[in-house]
């Protein structure tokens, strides 16, 4: 049961990565974004995952419960991404102001 908890947070968290990473992309600008606030997410997901991949127990019965870490990593790859596109994003701001 417990599992089943923490797939819905991690899912509910994950809903909004991939609208965030379309408005990104669309916006083509780094304002309204903070590059401290997605790397602390991003660190989040990579203290998740690895606080899965270090547990025993979830280690040991993974062949059943390998949903929930697929769910981090998911999340995980959606805030990379998100990332590359701030730094792209700077990048076109940083040419805008030149112009």
């Amino acid at each position: 049961m417990a599992e089943f908890f923490e797939i819905l947070m991690i899912v509910s968290f994950g809903a909004s990565w991939p609208l965030n990473v379309i408005k990104s992309y669309k916006a083509r600008t780094t304002k309204g974004k903070s590059l401290a606030f997605l790397c602390l997410i991003f660190f989040g997901y990579i203290a998740g995952i690895t606080s899965k991949l270090i547990n025993e127990t979830y280690m040991a019965s993974f062949a059943s419960k390998w949903y929930v870490l697929f769910f981090y990593v998911l999340n995980f790859i959606m805030v990379g991404a998100d990332l590359v596109l701030y730094f792209r994003n700077k990048k076109l701001d940083k040419k805008a102001e030149n112009n």
